[in-house]
């Protein structure tokens, strides 16, 4: 700030998300799954099943989630340049929301076609659904073996990894109501089913069209608590007070941070900046942090009201 010295430090951990080693998983994934879909709708018209109809809209969701994936694994090694000095990191967050509303008006179509078929049943061909979500569930199962690996670190083959399991489980929910069908010859069990899955599908939706939308206005990304990290910065050796604290997701899976520290008398020592960045990053997964240190605190910076941005 004009009028007043101030140290500037900048101390940054990266921390890049993509998978090299799951490069080849993530096209055989969206071939494999791109490929169902195509097949579960035209079994779900010619079996007049919406129960197969929403669980191909649901398995929509899948090849685009594999593609912000696989996606977000190319972008996390562009190197930034003069124009996007951070890279082109947050296209992952565009590529979740975009997600999220395709899969929100996919579901609105399955609740309308399915309530339709509610007030008037059409014969199902139990048989054929049966068949087409068993292949589900080994398309589903196999592209989730491929991420396995990666389940307990990357945060990419985590997320695939767990939707895949969860959608091989979806597929099984959709065999057990044909067979329901099959027993009692109830038609409106399939559309019943189908507005389970597509409920059960809304809610993990909405919570993420929810985030994602938070991410693109630089939300604080969940599971970071700005309290917390206030508490942390605060009691940082010869810190007296901080101001313009800012914490923002650069992508889904990487945030930045930025705050002014006020650093009154003796300068901090050498790993002042080091040791503040690595807590952030092992404490909060804040892992590319700004810290400007001013030293005159009788001297008001401009940035220091609450209010200002």
């Amino acid at each position: 700030m004009k009028g007043a010295p101030h140290d500037h430090g900048h101390d940054h951990g990266h921390a890049h998300s993509g998978a090299p080693a799951f490069g080849r998983a993530f096209p055989i994934g969206v071939a494999l799954n791109a490929g169902f879909v195509v097949f579960e709708v035209c079994g779900g018209v010619l079996a007049h099943s919406t129960a197969l109809l929403a669980d191909a809209g649901h398995n929509l969701g899948d090849v685009l989630g594999l593609l912000g994936a696989w996606v977000a694994a190319m972008l996390a090694r562009r190197l930034p340049s003069a124009h996007f000095t951070y890279g082109l990191r947050s296209g992952t967050i565009l590529a979740s929301l975009a997600n999220a509303a395709i899969l929100l008006v996919s579901i609105g179509a399955i609740l309308v076609e399915a309530l339709r078929r509610l007030l008037l049943p059409v014969p199902v061909a139990a048989a054929t659904v049966i068949v087409v979500a068993l292949i589900g569930i080994a398309v589903n199962g196999a592209t989730a073996l491929m991420f396995a690996a990666g389940r307990k670190g990357e945060i990419n083959a985590r997320s695939v990894f767990q939707h895949m399991a969860a959608d091989a489980a979806i597929s099984g929910g959709v065999v057990l109501a044909a067979i329901a069908v099959l027993a009692s010859g109830w038609n409106r069990i399939d559309p019943a089913a189908s507005i389970l899955v597509a409920l059960a599908i809304g809610w993990g939706t909405w919570r993420l069209f929810r985030e994602s939308l938070g991410m693109m206005l630089d939300a604080v990304p969940s599971g970071i608590e700005p309290a917390e990290v206030r508490a942390f910065l605060l009691q940082l050796p010869g810190v007296v007070a901080i101001h313009d604290l800012h914490i923002w997701p650069m992508s889904t899976s990487e945030t930045a941070l930025t705050c002014h520290l006020v650093v009154p008398g003796e300068a901090p020592g050498p790993d002042f900046l080091a040791g503040a960045a690595h807590t952030l990053a092992e404490r909060f997964g804040i892992g590319h942090p700004t810290l400007q240190l001013e030293r005159h605190a009788d001297v008001t910076c401009l940035l220091e009201p609450e209010n200002v941005v």
